[in-house]
């Protein structure tokens, strides 16, 4: 089986992926640590990266080409990817929902090295509101999808409120129900 996991900027998708992977014996792998490694090896920031992705589609398409081949070679995986729903057809299709305010918070305090350090939630919350709406637009120039659209997904979990662990519970349980 694979599982992708999907959701917004802070909403738990690596942790909550490493974790479902880890319980269920799978291997893990993140679009977001793929895209961080690209935009380093480029000597830029994820934004920078995502900047030139809306007029050049190679910042999307090396790392698509990649989770592209894992779903047709691999099994018994989970992964966290803005894209991977889509380019993994075959996948059960998990989202994870939050609210912005929150996710801000969260990001705020585990902040990654491949983005642009933010000295206030506040600053983070305007960062992964404009993020959203530029991959959104980003991929539907590309691929015509929405990843936001809840439609694409099996499974929406708000993990708002929730702890790790439970929103992985719940996401066990969803999956185990298949």
């Amino acid at each position: 089986m694979i599982i992708t996991i999907m959701g917004k900027p802070g909403s738990g998708k690596t942790t909550l992926a490493k974790a479902l992977a880890k319980k269920l014996g799978y291997k893990h792998y993140s679009g977001g640590d793929m895209r961080g490694q690209l935009a380093m090896k480029h000597g830029m920031t994820i934004d920078e990266l995502n900047k030139v992705g809306e007029k050049e589609d190679w910042t999307d398409k090396e790392i698509d080409n990649i989770v592209i081949k894992i779903g047709q070679t691999e099994d018994n995986l989970v992964f966290d990817s803005w894209t991977a729903w889509h380019f993994i057809p075959k996948s059960v299709k998990i989202f994870l929902d939050v609210d912005l305010k929150v996710a801000a918070e969260r990001i705020f305090e585990n902040q990654r090295p491949d983005e642009p350090h933010k000295n206030s939630a506040e600053e983070v919350y305007e960062m992964i509101k404009a993020r959203m709406e530029e991959s959104r637009a980003r991929y539907k120039k590309w691929y015509n999808i929405d990843f936001l659209d809840l439609k694409n997904y099996d499974f929406v979990l708000d993990t708002t409120n929730l702890t790790i662990e439970q929103s992985v519970e719940k996401v066990l349980e969803f999956v185990k129900s298949r």
